[in-house]
């Protein structure tokens, strides 16, 4: 799949970290390859890997300046009224910003005047702003993004769902992802996770928190009381764990794993700490 040609890429030299677009691109850039729902291998081994030479477009955040992989940052699309929007997915036409900061922190620089002033300078006009509640529309958003995706996923038959198929399809090997919703029992959880090491053989331990409950893996399958998801292809555990791991870095780890992290023997990983780490001192009092 393709994307618009709409995405310059930010200068990736170490020697530069403030590349001269300041994370914003023009709709004459360089169109990026593969599927912006399509992360690259996260830790762990979901994922087919990809080669070191491989070009890994990247963009710099416009708040905390931190340059990174457009997977892990948020886009903002400016609109022809001067307002900016999020577009998870990098698909918008036209000018468009990147954000790499949690929720926390954007709306603090909302509030503050910050953010104003940051796209004014990404886009290099005074027009340029935020609407309120940007950051709850990027949240629910990403939330979005990863409910498709696992419409998607299901449709294409990537997806096992139902205690004792998943449990069978992990002693077998099969699975490359398994989620609990946060909501999950603990026992429940274990029992799924000692099937996982069986069989992988260890190579993975635990399942992976959902940063949300039930009621929300019910909605994006369309069935009810879906607590665990097996993800049995290996390219479909990748997308769905960057979506993942977006969506729970921009809410914040103790939102996204409260249920689990409450429970000190619950048996879920928290989620991998690959997307929208929190910004550097170098932030300006972000």
């Amino acid at each position: 799949m393709r994307n618009p040609p709409d995405d310059t890429p930010s200068v990736g030299n170490k020697n530069h970290p403030h590349p001269p677009h300041e994370g914003v691109e023009g709709s004459h850039g360089v169109v990026d390859s593969h599927d912006p729902d399509s992360p690259p291998a996260l830790a762990g081994g979901a994922g087919g890997g990809s080669s070191s030479s491989e070009h890994v477009a990247e963009r710099t955040c416009i708040l905390s300046r931190r340059t990174a992989p457009r997977e892990e940052l948020i886009r903002l699309a400016l609109g022809p009224d001067g307002l900016v929007a999020p577009d998870v997915r990098a698909r918008a036409p036209g000018r468009g910003a990147w954000l790499g900061v949690d929720r926390a922190t954007l709306d603090a620089a909302q509030a503050k005047g910050k953010l104003k002033a940051a796209l004014a300078r990404a886009f290099k006009s005074q027009a340029a702003s935020a609407p309120e509640g940007l950051g709850e529309r990027i949240e629910a958003a990403l939330r979005q993004a990863v409910i498709d995706r696992l419409g998607l996923e299901a449709r294409a038959g990537n997806l096992v769902i139902g205690g004792e198929k998943i449990e069978t399809a992990l002693r077998r090997g099969e699975v490359r992802l398994l989620l609990h919703a946060d909501d999950a029992g603990a026992d429940g959880n274990g029992k799924l996770d000692q099937a996982l090491r069986v069989g992988s053989e260890g190579k993975m331990r635990h399942g992976l928190v959902f940063p949300a409950g039930r009621a929300i893996l019910s909605l994006a399958l369309g069935r009810q009381n879906v607590v665990h998801v097996a993800i049995v292809d290996r390219a479909a555990a990748a997308r769905l764990q960057g979506l993942i791991a977006r969506w729970a870095a921009f809410i914040g780890r103790d939102a996204a794993l409260g249920a689990a992290a409450a429970d000190s023997s619950a048996s879920a990983v928290n989620l991998p700490a690959t997307a929208l780490p929190r910004p550097r001192e170098n932030s300006e009092g972000l």
